[in-house]
């Protein structure tokens, strides 16, 4: 293993990006397809992070593997048909902030960047390339290629990939879900509060960022903690 290098994952919908309008009308459009009203709004955002099928899974537990199929594709489509029509930039701002902690994160010559995210990998590429910072993140793990969080494989892969040991790494998200993959996989979560989970939900992480410029701060804090 490389000691010397550490890792930031980032979890990507309500941590990097605010995609909660265009989340919230595609399940709209998922369970009008399947004839059922669509959850209120909390509800919904509560299984941000889950991977598609599982979320939907989670909303409406008793609807048929084929109605979750027919869900799962209008989903998508009516996401895609939004991110087409106003453009990444509209349809998953960057939060405030964000692009500079990147940029500092990555400007550190030990630090090394990754993406944990329950995006599909069409739409992790799509984000990516709309925002122009693919080349920030050497590892990218989405729902595609792991089961949902918060099992631990994006992150145990983000650490193959890497090189780096598990306590040289944080995970960085707005959800319970993250928080529990961390821990699950042996990393250190920090949490966010201008996501989609309340701050009461992310009980299990190691640090709490309430502002976007403090992140940082916040990562070499906790691998201070560790050593």
């Amino acid at each position: 293993m490389t000691m010397d290098l550490r890792l930031v994952i980032f979890d990507v919908d309500g941590t990097l990006v605010d995609s909660q309008a265009d989340i919230l009308a595609s399940m709209a459009a998922a369970f009008g397809a399947i004839g059922l009203d669509v959850p209120e709004r909390q509800t919904v955002l509560g299984i941000v992070g889950l991977s598609l099928d599982r979320a939907i899974r989670a909303l409406a537990p008793d609807v048929d593997d084929t109605g979750i199929s027919t869900a799962v594709e209008a989903y998508k489509t009516e996401y895609q048909r939004l991110r087409a029509t106003g453009g990444t930039q509209k349809s998953s701002p960057l939060y405030d902030g964000i692009r500079d902690v990147l940029d500092t994160l990555h400007g550190q010559p030990e630090v090394l960047l990754g993406v944990a995210t329950g995006k599909s990998r069409r739409g992790l590429v799509s984000l990516m390339d709309g925002h122009q910072m693919g080349h920030l993140f050497v590892t990218q793990q989405c729902a595609d290629d792991h089961p949902s969080k918060p099992d631990p494989s994006m992150v145990m892969t983000a650490l193959a990939e890497t090189g780096v040991a598990p306590e040289q790494a944080v995970m960085i998200g707005d959800t319970s879900f993250d928080m529990d993959m961390a821990k699950a996989a042996g990393v250190a979560a920090l949490g966010v509060t201008w996501g989609y989970h309340s701050p009461a939900s992310l009980s299990a992480a190691d640090r709490i960022a309430e502002r976007v410029q403090d992140l940082p701060e916040l990562v070499h804090a906790i691998w201070s903690d560790r050593t």
